[in-house]
């Protein structure tokens, strides 16, 4: 369809006069005029006057005076509703089923009018987004308007859903609080929050956060989630080789049909939207365990997923209904399994099966991308993962002319039987898209009791990330490979032509005031319902957690260090015993950043850290001290070149032993009454000796370790350098000896200044050589 038809369908009667007139524009631009007349500066100048400063004023001033009316309503209806709230145990006003559904009645007209107002933003911008291409594409030769028309849309954002948050909030509380005078315990409509999504993973609940990452800012998320959680090994086989210690590559194939049903569902966030893919992990050609998940969005926002395991030969049988999973089924019932688990196995694979048929669903976009996963293992309560290096791909078949894959395969050939990688140069620029930013999902589990730790909050209100609710892979992709195919656009495109870096303490501020916000609103809950007059206190914070600068760290922390070395130069510490106790509590040690002791823990000699080697340091909460390491549980695997790797260093330490051994023993017994030659065989033969007993200590020492499992360090160097300065000074001591000896056999030889001659030197090496 195109996008003027869905621009009359989609426009709601009240405010019709208030949309963007896309016909307007089309007949400035000449679109559909059959004229060759050229496109001049003042065509030019009409166009960009037309759509940036009446169309996109008209559309964001109109939208921006709604949502305050909104506000407005959202107002009034909180004050009626106070007035019928109990104080002290009394009713304030006289509380009626009629004044309350009333009420409800207006809470139902503003939720339904925020939903249309979304609507409105979310159409327009597509509508500007639209024309703005036709534009570049007819008259961009010379002139482009994409890029500007995208800064003035980011400028304006009325098709940013950050804003209705505050709105959403205040409503789910006036909904709880009519609902519960009214005994109702019904869904509350309104009460999801655009920042968060629930979602169902086997069984369990989980509250989803999305976000995106600078590249600048990448590394510093990272090592401040690796320090709280382990990074998350996938497989056994990842475990097995060494090439398989990064961060895994995943590819998830997503379906879809000519009509972009799917995408359009996900995008209006239309109920029971659902969206279909084939997932694995790393090349095909590797024989990966591939996945099809079936994603459903329900009513309340949250999202069940479906899945079952299916081997390569079988997807494609299995897309056209030709298989319905037999063998996999006849294996569960040779294995006895429970009936219950064989019939839901079935109900998945039918109903997954049934849904592709029904819809004519075939692959339409491969999302791949690498995966660094963080949890704790045996404990899902938080997982986190971040994906980077995604690129988006066509995996369509269809233009009948030029299908970017083969009809007859579920996959491009062209991909996975080559060993293509990110940012993979072959493919045609127009069937790829490289998404800028890395992406952060956070799920915590919700079990109603706890909440997530501190530091989850930390991160995803500091200025590390830039919050992108309700993100999908599927929905970037199709919005930016199909975009002449497709008439809805995802409200975070505008956020992509910018820069999402935030300063620190900015970024902290808008938190704080949200917070507060917040904090106010849940305090007016209070007085809906009667449960307390004022919710806990709320206390702002003086800076960011995560906006420090770790420079200034570095400067207070040198400065504190020569104002203590002074101190304690004149006879005093410069600080009281209490403070200098209360800066060891909290972690601050004497030694300032970059001395030895911050270097080495080990060999400082303050009282904080002989207090953390004296003691065990304090678990956060929620944290149990493990009875037993991973590492050290299971049996123990040894690989043989481990073992090897430890006999050919006892081996090599045995030929350093004989070869010096040899040397002594052959000049020892050459030296006949030379003492200096002598004296210098038992030495090597000293040195022999310890290079053999040093040899064997340490095999069996590393053989310890292996065996303990131990995670220290093999190397050692003692030894080495041991052995390196006996011979070293040996040698030295050998040239002297030798030396003093020829010149006092020369002295011998000769009483004045005649050098010998040349038999008399013949006979001095003959002796010498004995």
């Amino acid at each position: 369809m195109r996008f003027g038809q869905t621009l009359r369908n989609a426009i709601y009667a009240p405010w019709k006069a208030h949309y963007i007139d896309y016909s307007k524009l089309k007949s400035i631009l000449r679109e559909d005029a059959k004229d060759d007349r050229p496109w001049t500066e003042e065509d030019e100048a009409k166009f960009s006057e037309e759509i940036l400063s009446i169309q996109l004023d008209k559309v964001a001033a109109f939208q921006a005076k709604t949502f305050e009316q909104l506000e407005q309503r959202a107002t009034k209806a909180a004050e009626k509703l106070k007035d019928l709230g109990i104080e002290d145990g009394k009713a304030k006003g006289d509380i009626t089923i009629g004044r309350l559904k009333e009420i409800e009645e207006e809470l139902d007209a503003i939720t339904n009018d925020a939903k249309e107002l979304k609507k409105y933003s979310s159409i327009n911008y597509t509508g500007f987004v639209k024309i703005a291409k036709k534009h570049d594409r007819k008259r961009g030769a010379n002139y482009k308007i994409k890029p500007i028309l995208q800064n003035q849309l980011h400028n304006k954002p009325f098709n940013s859903e950050q804003s209705y948050s505050p709105l959403l909030n205040k409503l789910s509380m006036m909904y709880f609080a009519v609902k519960q005078q009214l005994e109702e315990n019904t869904e509350l409509p309104g009460a999801a929050t655009p920042d968060a999504q629930s979602l169902t993973q086997n069984g369990e609940r989980y509250t989803a956060y999305k976000f995106w990452i600078h590249q600048d800012n990448l590394l510093e998320v990272k090592t401040y989630v690796l320090r709280r959680l382990p990074s998350l090994v996938y497989s056994e086989q990842s475990s097995k080789t060494l090439e398989a210690q990064g961060d895994p590559t995943l590819n998830s194939l997503y379906f879809d049909n000519a009509d972009f049903s799917l995408y359009t569902q996900k995008a209006d966030r239309q109920i029971d939207a659902s969206s279909l893919r084939v997932r694995w992990h790393g090349q095909l050609d590797k024989d990966p365990d591939l996945v099809i998940e079936q994603k459903i969005i329900h009513l309340n926002g949250s999202s069940e997923e479906k899945r079952f395991n299916i081997k390569e030969k079988y997807v494609q049988p299995f897309i056209t209904g030709e298989y319905k999973m037999e063998k996999t089924i006849q294996k569960m019932e040779r294995a006895q399994q429970p009936e219950a688990k064989i019939q839901e196995y079935k109900n998945t694979v039918n109903g997954i099966q049934k849904f592709i048929l029904d819809n004519r669903l075939q692959p339409t976009l491969r999302a791949n991308y690498t995966r660094t996963a963080f949890q704790k293992p045996l404990d899902d309560r938080v997982r986190i993962s971040i994906d980077t290096s995604l690129a988006l791909i066509r995996e369509d078949a269809l233009d009948d002319n030029r299908p970017c894959r083969n009809p007859a395969s579920w996959h491009r050939l062209d991909i996975d039987n080559t060993p293509m990688v990110y940012p993979f140069p072959n493919i045609n620029q127009g069937e790829i898209s490289r998404f800028p930013h890395a992406i952060l999902e956070i799920k915590v589990k919700e079990d109603g009791i706890s909440k997530p730790p501190k530091w989850i909050d930390d991160l995803m209100t500091s200025h590390l990330v830039h919050k992108a609710p309700r993100f999908s892979k599927f929905v970037q992709g199709v919005a930016t490979l199909f975009e002449d195919q497709v008439n809805t656009y995802p409200f975070w495109l505008s956020d992509l032509e910018t820069d999402i870096r935030k300063d620190p303490q900015a970024a902290f501020e808008e938190e704080e005031q949200r917070k507060a916000k917040r904090a106010e609103d849940e305090a007016t809950f209070g007085s809906y319902i009667g449960t307390s007059k004022q919710s806990a206190s709320y206390k702002a914070a003086v800076s960011s957690p995560l906006g420090k600068s770790y420079l200034q760290e570095r400067i207070n922390e040198e400065e504190r260090a020569e104002r203590q070395r002074a101190g304690r130069r004149s006879g005093f510490d410069g600080k009281s015993k209490s403070q200098n106790t209360n800066a060891e509590e909290n972690g601050e040690s004497s030694d300032g950043y970059g001395t030895l002791s911050s270097v080495f823990p080990s060999f400082s000699i303050s009282r904080y850290a002989k207090a953390r080697r004296e003691k065990n340091v304090p678990l956060p909460p929620g944290v149990t001290r493990p009875t037993q390491l991973i590492k050290d549980s299971g049996p123990l695997q040894v690989e043989p070149k481990v073992w090897l790797a430890n006999e050919r260093t006892f081996i090599k330490w045995q030929h350093i032993c004989v070869l010096l051994g040899a040397l002594a023993v052959g000049l020892y017994g050459a030296a006949g009454k030379d003492m200096v030659a002598a004296w210098m065989g038992i030495s090597y033969v000293v040195i022999a000796i310890f290079a053999g007993g040093w040899g064997y200590y340490m095999h069996l020492k590393r053989r310890n370790m292996i065996v303990a499992r131990s995670g220290k360090d093999f190397d050692n160097m003692i030894g080495p350098m041991i052995i390196s300065f006996a011979l070293m000074v040996a040698l030295v001591l050998n040239f002297v000896f030798k030396y003093r000896q020829a010149m006092s056999l020369l002295d011998d030889n000769n009483g004045n200044s005649t050098l010998p001659s040349g038999r008399e030197w013949e006979e001095a090496g003959k002796l010498e050589l004995l």
